[in-house]
């Protein structure tokens, strides 16, 4: 599938948060309609026949996606925050950044056992934080039917961290 428009759409932003990243800024992306509307609608084609409950969005622009795509595929949308941004009860996980550790909060009531759960997210780098989130979906009972993302990091190979789920990028950059 060629995803030209996608790619173009990305603006790359070298030394970023740190010197030596380059780093894929999808905010461009979002803002031009037809990528934005390309991006979300090859999301929606790829997992529409898997008939999910939920589909999960990781803060913050993996809610703009997976809003969307949630909406196109007929199912309800959960936010994954940061702690303490949730008003309810939430449970939470902890996870290794390259620098530290970040925890991520869902609210406990937000998935029931046995739901079918898409995870959207913008971006795959080490994959650390989608593990977390694969983490906090099993601990409310819920089962990970697919992963999907606008753009992979693939020399980092955070898709290896979840083999077993189907995983599905729409532009893959490989190195720096």
């Amino acid at each position: 599938m060629n995803n030209a428009l996608l790619e173009k759409s990305i603006r790359n932003i070298p030394d970023f948060p740190k010197k030596g990243i380059l780093f894929r800024d999808v905010t461009t992306l979002i803002k031009n309609k037809e990528a934005f509307k390309k991006s979300v609608d090859l999301l929606a084609k790829k997992f529409k026949t898997k008939k999910f409950d939920k589909v999960v969005g990781v803060e913050a622009r993996g809610f703009i996606f997976g809003a969307a795509v949630a909406y196109k595929i007929g199912a309800g949308f959960v936010p994954v925050r940061k702690k303490g941004k949730l008003p309810f009860k939430a449970i939470s996980t902890t996870y290794q950044l390259e620098y530290g550790t970040d925890t991520l909060e869902i609210h406990q009531d937000a998935i029931s056992s046995g739901d079918k759960i898409l995870i959207i997210d913008d971006l795959l780098a080490t994959g650390g934080t989608v593990k977390a989130v694969i983490e906090l979906i099993q601990k409310l009972g819920g089962k990970v039917g697919g992963i999907g993302f606008v753009v992979e990091l693939t020399d980092l190979k955070g898709k290896d961290k979840f083999k077993e789920y189907p995983v599905y990028s729409l532009v893959k950059f490989q190195g720096e």
